[in-house]
């Protein structure tokens, strides 16, 4: 059994892979236990896996199935790091299957994510801090930045990012630990999700090197950038209203972005030149709105960046290109 800690599909992907599992299809709650018996470890991922499926749980902030979803959630609620293998055929105590049932009873019937469940999820590799401040980490901008930032940086000393709806700060973080010397400033309106932003920060060490700034996109921000990186919202009108229970938890500031999904992006490509260095480099997933963009701009030449793991709706532009076509995005 090889559990799977994802955080790379694109959100509105994930919208659109679950669209029968629409939030009035949630199941009433049940007061009996759920795994009940002489379990082992595995028996009981397996049975929990089992109950997901029957009741039609839409996954998308970690994982995408329900083996993994049982695993992450049942690991965690045991104290067993994810990452590691466990034994898994350990016999469950009457403890530990109490403490499980309750964790599984909160996914089941009233569809919270897991990671709000265990308070954590992963990126890039990382370990952050989850709750319902922030979005749940996801993102293919997880592969960007470990792929070495697909070489749209130059290895130089110096290099300052920008991490606009920055959330959690999972983007802007990863970026720090990814760059040793690299400078990064994260903004974003709310300043709900930048406090537990300022929990990531101090949980991995960057405090001396990542700034968390409260405002509108780019109104705290001064001075020029090598890479401007941006996970903002995209849902379109259309996705909110259909969007799974599940997402229901998380903050719809961090979500609704208008009729076409466009609002927070239209903004980004209007300014963002003027926050970039001669060769910066602006890099903004949009998810399931890139069909929307493309109809927008048609004569702008975004160049959608492609994963190995999956995920899309990644466009990079560089300063030249933003400033070329600046008149498309008044």
């Amino acid at each position: 059994m090889t559990l799977i800690i994802l955080g790379e599909p694109s959100l509105t992907d994930l919208l659109r892979m679950t669209p029968d599992h629409h939030r009035s299809n949630l199941p009433g709650a049940s007061p009996e236990p759920l795994l009940v018996g002489e379990l082992t470890l595995e028996q009981g991922i397996r049975q929990a896996a089992a109950l997901f499926d029957q009741a039609g749980l839409a996954y998308g902030h970690g994982t995408d199935n329900a083996i993994d979803e049982a695993s992450w959630l049942l690991l965690e609620a045991l104290g067993l790091p994810p990452e590691q293998p466990p034994d898994y055929q350990r016999e469950l105590t009457a403890a530990e299957l109490d403490h499980c049932n309750r964790q599984l009873a909160r996914r089941l019937h009233e569809r919270v994510p897991t990671a709000y469940l265990v308070g954590s999820a992963w990126f890039a590799g990382h370990r952050f801090l989850s709750d319902a401040r922030a979005l749940v980490p996801r993102s293919p901008l997880a592969q960007f930045i470990n792929d070495d930032f697909h070489g749209l940086i130059a290895g130089t000393p110096g290099i300052r990012i920008l991490d606009l709806c920055t959330g959690g700060g999972c983007i802007g973080i990863a970026c720090a630990l990814a760059i040793p010397d690299t400078v990064v400033d994260a903004s974003d309106i709310s300043a709900t999700a930048l406090t537990l932003a300022a929990e990531n920060v101090a949980l991995h060490g960057v405090a001396e090197r990542v700034n968390l700034r409260e405002g509108s996109l780019f109104e705290p921000i001064a001075g020029l950038y090598d890479l401007i990186l941006s996970n903002p919202p995209y849902v379109d009108a259309r996705d909110i209203e259909a969007m799974p229970a599940e997402f229901d938890h998380e903050p719809l500031l961090g979500l609704a972005a208008g009729d076409d999904g466009l609002d927070i992006v239209r903004e980004i490509l209007r300014d963002a030149a003027r926050y970039l260095r001669a060769d910066g480099v602006l890099v903004v997933e949009v998810g399931n709105s890139a069909s929307a963009m493309k109809v927008a701009w048609p004569s702008v030449p975004f160049d959608w960046l492609h994963f190995a793991e999956g995920g899309e709706g990644v466009f990079a532009l560089t300063r030249d290109e933003l400033v070329q076509h600046a008149g498309s995005f008044r």
